[in-house]
């Protein structure tokens, strides 16, 4: 029986951690949100955890200077690392994305040459369904997988909000993910099938549309973030606090969809 990973991110606390595994996810994610004060105990406890506990931790730094990163890498010690920068597939952005592949390319080879204990996984960005051009987007982004395959050990697919004024339509300016949003489903069935290595299925997945997902498009993980997460009293996500029950239907329908 294939089992697939099941990946939660932003986990920030030991105590949280603790439950997710209880509830048997197997990847736990936390983030660095801030490039001046990226030295966390509490996060680097919470990656202890998750490492005694025999699941695997991953971290995104949301800042992009290399000493910084690997600062982190070697104070944190996680499974692995994630990377997810917004890598435009739109035409019109791909001179733009040209000069940023080879500093986002020198940093996964810095990383590998420094931490080759420490896997590597690559953010591919897929727009919501129903774009113009979606054609020439798809091929965009086989293209950045075919080009990060060797240098990465997953892909995680996430959510793109393409915005035509120009601004970033990204909660988090130049990266992508916590859109809450489902990206294009067949864009992603086609990268999870050329992938030469594991790709993890993110954007907009809960408890009420992961079987779909997973029967569908047969990816190696799924990831909940935003979906997962507790309310507010506005009746918004709140981030870095998840909902427990959210989590564990969120696992009872992939362990489903595995059988």
């Amino acid at each position: 029986m294939k089992k697939t990973i099941i990946q939660i991110y932003e986990v920030q606390r030991p105590k949280e951690a603790e439950a997710l595994i209880e509830l048997g996810v197997d990847h736990i994610g936390s983030v660095l949100v801030d490039q001046a004060k990226w030295k966390k105990p509490a996060i680097r406890k919470t990656v202890q955890v998750i490492r005694q506990a025999g699941a695997r931790s991953g971290l995104i730094p949301l800042f992009k200077d290399p000493i910084k990163i690997f600062q982190a890498i070697d104070y944190y010690q996680p499974d692995f690392i994630h990377f997810c920068e917004a890598l435009s597939p739109f035409p019109g952005d791909q001179a733009t994305v040209v000069r940023e592949y080879d500093a986002l390319l020198s940093l996964q080879l810095d990383v590998k040459d420094r931490f080759p204990q420490i896997e590597m996984m690559r953010s591919l960005s897929v727009p919501l369904p129903g774009l113009l051009q979606a054609n020439d987007i798809e091929k965009n982004i086989l293209r950045f997988a075919e080009q990060f395959a060797q240098f990465s050990d997953y892909f995680l697919i996430d959510t793109l909000i393409w915005n035509p004024e120009g601004a970033s339509g990204q909660p988090v300016p130049g990266f992508v993910g916590i859109t809450g949003s489902v990206c294009d489903w067949s864009m992603a069935k086609v990268v999870i099938e050329a992938s030469p290595i594991p790709v993890i299925l993110a954007g907009g997945l809960s408890g009420e549309n992961v079987f779909e997902a997973i029967v569908s498009l047969k990816p190696a993980g799924v990831d909940s973030c935003t979906q997962t997460n507790a309310l507010g009293r506005s009746g918004r996500p709140v981030r870095f606090k998840k909902d427990m029950k959210k989590v564990r239907r969120f696992v009872e329908e992939v362990r489903r969809a595995d059988q």
